[in-house]
């Protein structure tokens, strides 16, 4: 997209964005609640949370406004997301949750926004999964060290909130470490693998409102 293009996004009305941006705080919201839950099915409770099928669609919901309106335009929805986002957090999560996710949200949607308008030019597919592989990498080391690991209990310590750290002994392909390190790398396995999907609704979308975006830019 050239500079011109990427000046003229900001004067679009907020109803242009506010669908992204609910999409954006809906995805974020069921994240933070439902990476609380272990996932119970096929002995997997030690390496996998709910969380983990969801939160790829902040991803999705970044690409899309990214390569439909431009990086000034997808980062404005990434400020209302993370704004509104921390909001319905402290509401519905603990505020060491809201933290882990708000910071985790911030730093892997920007990472995401520029890893994508880097590779914008070239085929369909690389930009939006090199932009979710790399958000991915950033989202799951922020979130689960603030949100689990032992050394950010203050956190909870200073909100008032019983330790929710997660240093309990567990095992992930045979390998011992604690709970939330575990946690984690089965959710950035997860990550990767909707990630991946997340490119079939994303392809979609552009060959029915854009299949000239299929073709690389001279």
């Amino acid at each position: 997209m050239s500079k011109r293009q990427d000046k003229s996004i900001p004067h679009l009305s907020l109803s242009a964005y506010l669908p992204a941006i609910l999409a954006m705080c809906a995805s974020v919201a069921a994240s933070n609640i439902l990476v609380q839950y272990q996932f119970e099915y096929w002995g997997l409770a030690e390496i996998l949370t709910w969380g983990a099928f969801t939160y790829p669609f902040a991803f999705l919901v970044n690409d899309l406004t990214n390569r439909r309106y431009g990086p000034a335009a997808a980062r404005k929805v990434v400020y209302a997301g993370f704004f509104l986002g921390v909001i319905m957090s402290i509401w519905l999560a603990t505020p060491r949750i809201a933290i882990a996710s708000g910071s985790a949200f911030l730093f892997s949607q920007l990472m995401d926004i520029t890893v994508f308008d880097r590779l914008r030019r070239q085929s369909w597919w690389k930009a939006p999964f090199a932009a979710a592989m790399f958000g991915s990498v950033v989202d799951t080391i922020l979130f689960f060290s603030i949100a689990f690991a032992g050394s950010f209990a203050w956190i909870d310590a200073l909100t008032g909130m019983p330790d929710s750290s997660l240093n309990f002994p567990a095992s992930f392909l045979g390998i011992a470490m604690p709970l939330w390190t575990s946690l984690a790398l089965g959710d950035f396995i997860i990550k990767v693998i909707m990630g991946t999907v997340m490119l079939l609704p994303y392809g979609a979308i552009l060959a029915i409102f854009a299949p000239k975006l299929y073709l690389p830019k001279q």
